[in-house]
């Protein structure tokens, strides 16, 4: 995620399958990642499952280097979404590569891994919010009057992916985030628009 001139000698590399865990959220950085080739998400994974997104990456770049620069935990879980091939270097001799270089280099690169390592935290916070409390803010952000129903109702233009990626959660989490909504009649119909029969529990699940 952090590019760089940086040119470690790197200890090993590997071919990773799709779904492996790369990093994992709160770990020390004890190796730094260099994603050589492939896709990889970034996010929270909870039982497994990717629940909330931040987003993706694809090689070549590298993975969580911010961290282990500043000497802090990982901030974010990663999973190869396709094979990746990945390169590995220690944080400490990536650091000392660092501090091989010129001294204004130095500066440069260290504050920006403290503004990236800050954009992170911040988007982490963000995606705290529960996932059907950003459901529901963004269906009322998007519904219009429905003069059948007389209320309000939501069509979706978009495939429930590329709504679950602006959302930052699994397209599998939205569908369930659905059917719960549905299971306590926030939300009717199951094809391409949703009725919103009590807009008001509605904002109070998103806390608007």
């Amino acid at each position: 995620m952090l590019a760089t001139a940086v040119a470690p000698s790197f200890e090993s590399s590997a071919a990773v399958a799709a779904g492996t865990v790369l990093l994992h959220r709160g770990d020390a950085s004890e190796q730094v990642l260099h994603l050589m080739q492939g896709r990889v998400v970034l996010g929270f994974l909870q039982q497994g499952e990717m629940l909330h997104q931040l987003g993706e990456v694809e090689g070549p770049c590298w993975l969580e280097a911010a961290s282990g620069l500043l000497g802090l935990p990982h901030a974010v879980d990663a999973v190869a979404l396709t094979p990746v091939q990945l390169q590995y270097v220690s944080s400490a001799e990536f650091l000392v590569q660092v501090q091989s270089m010129p001294g204004p280099s130095q500066t440069l690169l260290m504050d920006m891994a403290k503004q990236q390592r800050q954009q992170t935290e911040l988007a982490v916070s963000r995606l705290a919010k529960d996932a059907d409390a950003r459901c529901a803010e963004w269906l009322l952000r998007h519904a219009e009057p429905d003069a059948l129903a007389g209320g309000l109702a939501v069509t979706l233009h978009e495939r429930k992916r590329t709504i679950a990626a602006q959302l930052g959660i699994a397209p599998e989490t939205f569908s369930r985030v659905l059917r719960h909504l549905r299971d306590r009649q926030l939300i009717s119909g199951a094809g391409r628009v949703l009725g919103l029969p009590n807009p008001q529990a509605l904002r109070e699940l998103a806390g608007v």
